[in-house]
Formats: structure tokens, C-alpha cells, sequence
């Protein structure tokens, strides 16, 4: 049975979804149950693994600023750890997953101009292990289910 498996957990979950920065005094009123329990929910949700972070979204203004471009990338035998630890430094990089078919991750990412995107994708390139990059930039976006 999951952490999150009690309706009002999901809600909770939603609702800081919606909104990482609401208060447990705002979030227990919207939920109808008392503070108190909003904060121990909380503390199971966290200790469980459930809610790893809390996080900040940027307005559709900020986030449509740039270029985004997703980045096939395949590496050397056991050179993965090492990769995703460099790639993990990259502010730029908004995604990052492993993935199976032709490369071994899939990168997202976003950078201010196609000439910082460019030396993002030297720098990638330059990583030790990294064997090629393979690069789509995102002409429009056409559904984004994660706004």
C-alpha cells in the first residue's frame, strides 16, 4: 500500500502541486481537517518517499524564453553514473531520463539563445563518456499536459 494511497493524502499531494509554497494553515482549511494533521501527513508523505522536494514553476512568460531542444544521448559502458552526475549541474537541463532504443538518455533542454544551446551541446559533448548527442529543437509546442 502506497503513502499516498488515502484520498486525502492525494488531495494533499494536488494541492501542493498546484501550489509547493501554500501554508499548512491554508492547505488544512481547503482540506477541512486540522493543521496539525496536515503537518504530520506531511512528515509521513516526506519520510515515505512520496514528496521528495518542493519546487518552483515558472510562469509561462519565463519558461517560453529560449530554445528547447530534446537531446538523445549515448555513452560508453558504465559511464552512465558519471554523465548524469555532470549533466545534473547543467541549470539548463530541465529533464533528464534513461530511456531504451537508439540512445541511453533523453535530455531536455532549455537554454536562453540556439548560440548557448549550441555551446551546451559542445560542453555535453565534451563530458567523458558521452559517445554522441543526437538534438531536436522544439519548433512549437502543441500539448503540454505539465503546465
Amino acid at each position: 500500500m502506497s503513502a499516498a494511497s488515502d484520498p486525502t493524502d492525494r488531495q494533499l499531494i494536488a494541492l501542493l502541486q498546484a501550489n509547493a509554497r501554500a501554508s499548512t494553515a491554508d492547505l488544512a482549511r481547503k482540506l477541512g481537517i486540522a493543521r496539525t494533521t496536515v503537518v504530520a501527513r506531511l512528515a509521513r508523505l516526506e519520510a515515505s518517499g512520496t514528496i521528495v522536494g518542493y519546487t518552483a514553476r515558472l510562469g509561462s512568460d519565463a519558461a517560453d524564453r529560449g530554445v528547447q531542444a530534446f537531446v538523445g544521448i549515448t555513452v560508453q559502458p558504465k559511464a552512465g553514473r558519471e554523465v548524469v552526475r555532470r549533466l545534473g549541474g547543467f541549470p539548463e537541463l530541465r529533464q533528464l531520463a534513461s530511456v531504451s532504443g537508439e540512445f541511453d538518455y533523453m535530455a531536455v533542454l532549455r537554454a536562453e539563445s540556439t548560440m548557448r544551446l549550441d555551446a551546451l551541446l559542445d560542453e555535453i559533448g565534451d563530458i567523458e563518456g558521452v559517445i554522441k548527442t543526437t538534438s531536436s529543437v522544439v519548433l512549437a509546442l502543441r500539448v503540454d499536459r505539465n503546465a
